[in-house]
């Protein structure tokens, strides 16, 4: 008996070779753009700066901070929401330098208000810039203050700002010529059209052009004067290529961006640094309370609440220089060598003499320089001269303007605090008594001599060949001193300092 061949059932939906090997195809050229896509959609993480107020030591010191807490990565966007007139150029090209050294994570500047100066400058560190409706851009000319007010600073201030515009715009893709006209009033640029293309060229640049290179040129508009700065609205920065976009607010930048995938995160300066904005702009008061409150307890025996009153300000002033890192160890070194010299003209030499003078100059010293990032000015830096400058007036204007207070609360102030209290009194005078002392009929009124003793008031000083008990109306007067017998009230010999002596 033959036995047939017997078929399986074929299924009708089973799949073909051909059938798998495109699906596999499929799926592997697809696979990668969807997980990116995905990830990008999950992962995308949006933080806001605000760079708000005065530009200064202290918002460069946030903005790092904040920049580094900051885990970045391909999908990160740090945006920069500005609003300030710009400040001090050290601590924007700190800013700069700290928004120019991210690599990984994309950087935008949003102005919610203005962006001028050096806001400006922050601005265009940015990989890219949007600008809410109303706001504006530009002018970054370097100026100083003086009694006449706001002067624009020369051509020597204005090259070194000029050639950071220039790298920010070529590494930003902005136009360079534009950029540096923020800076320079001297600089007339002119929109041209060669061959199709829009550019934009110094008037310079056209005049040295042949008859050829000229007849190219097709149409020609004036955008910059020359008198004038670059300075843009909203609109004005979409035309000349520097903002990608007017916005109604920060969702409406974010949304032209598709940075939605998650809520921003505002980073905002915390209670220290908000003290420590504080305490930099009350700087130059904090030193002069300091200086005044040491000069105090320099004239007067031991040591009390001047001396802790002062150590407290000029540590607040030195403090917070430190922790916005423009002072370090040396500055430190300087003036600790300072307050152990005043130690020593305190507790061991008690007077005034090379010790403490040589103690204001080291805390001098180290002041100056807390107040800057730099130990002497740098000539490429042409600003650092004026800084320094300003800081040396700052220290030795808080300085004179102690010695001057310290002396009027000596000659009018501690006099007065030396009255008895309350009764009660005895009601006989010894206005008309006369002192049977020896030592009173050897000196008079107007007579001179010198302090042989620390006066605190009372001490001893020599007139002529005599030794005699004298005492002050109130002030610390140095062993050494010219005084004078200012007068001879019963028993007592009263006396003041030459210069005192009307």
């Amino acid at each position: 008996m033959m036995i047939g061949h017997i078929r399986k059932p074929t299924c009708l939906l089973r799949p073909t070779f051909r059938d798998v090997l495109v699906f596999v195809i499929l799926a592997v050229l697809t696979l990668p753009v969807s997980a990116d896509a995905l990830e990008k959609k999950e992962s995308q993480e949006v933080y806001v700066i605000p760079v708000e107020g005065e530009v200064g030591p202290s918002m460069a010191a946030f903005i790092k901070r904040a920049v580094s807490g900051i885990a970045q990565s391909e999908s990160t966007l740090i945006v920069l929401e500005l609003d300030t007139f710009g400040g001090r150029v050290d601590s924007a090209f700190d800013i700069v330098d700290t928004v120019t050294g991210i690599e990984k994570a994309k950087t935008l500047a949003y102005v919610k208000t203005k962006a001028i100066s050096a806001g400006a400058l922050i601005a265009l560190s940015c990989n890219s810039l949007m600008m809410k409706h109303g706001t504006t851009l530009g002018d970054c000319a370097p100026i100083s203050i003086g009694p006449e007010g706001p002067q624009m600073l020369g051509e020597k201030f204005q090259s070194p700002l000029r050639a950071r515009f220039r790298a920010l715009a070529k590494k930003n893709g902005y136009d360079e010529n534009l950029a540096e006209s923020m800076v320079s009033e001297n600089l007339e640029i002119i929109r041209v059209t060669v061959d199709g293309k829009t550019r934009y060229l110094e008037s310079t640049d056209i005049n040295d052009m042949t008859a050829r290179e000229k007849a190219r040129i097709t149409n020609r508009k004036t955008v910059v004067k020359k008198g004038e700065l670059l300075t843009m609205d909203d609109r004005e920065a979409v035309s000349l290529g520097f903002s990608k976009a007017s916005v109604t607010d920060l969702a409406g930048a974010l949304g032209t961006l598709s940075a939605q995938a998650k809520p921003p995160v505002f980073i905002r300066p915390d209670l220290t640094e908000r003290f420590l904005a504080l305490v930099i702009l009350f700087t130059p008061f904090l030193m002069m309370i300091g200086f005044y409150a040491v000069y105090l307890e320099m004239k007067a025996p031991g040591f009390g609440a001047p001396g802790i009153i002062g150590l407290i300000c000029l540590s607040l002033a030195f403090g917070a220089q430190y922790l916005v890192g423009n002072a370090n160890y040396t500055e430190l070194l300087v003036i600790l060598l300072g307050l152990v010299l005043l130690g020593f003209e305190v507790f061991v030499i008690p007077g005034f003499g090379i010790a403490g003078i040589a103690g204001f100059f080291f805390i001098s010293v180290g002041l100056v320089l807390s107040l800057q990032d730099f130990v002497l000015p740098q000539p490429s830096m042409p600003w650092q001269g004026g800084l320094f400058t300003k800081n040396i007036s700052i220290v030795v204007g808080a300085y004179v303007l102690a010695v001057i207070f310290g002396l009027l609360t000596f000659r009018y102030v501690f006099p007065k605090l030396s009255v008895g209290g309350k009764g009660p009194y005895l009601q006989a005078s010894l206005g008309e008594a006369h002192a049977d002392s020896l030592e009173i009929e050897k000196t008079r009124e107007g007579d001179e001599g010198v302090a042989l003793s620390y006066l605190r008031p009372s001490g001893k000083i020599k007139i002529g060949h005599d030794v005699l008990d004298a005492i002050t109306e109130g002030d610390f007067i140095e062993s050494g001193t010219t005084v004078v017998v200012a007068r001879i009230s019963g028993n007592r010999i009263i006396v003041s300092r030459k210069e005192y002596h009307v």
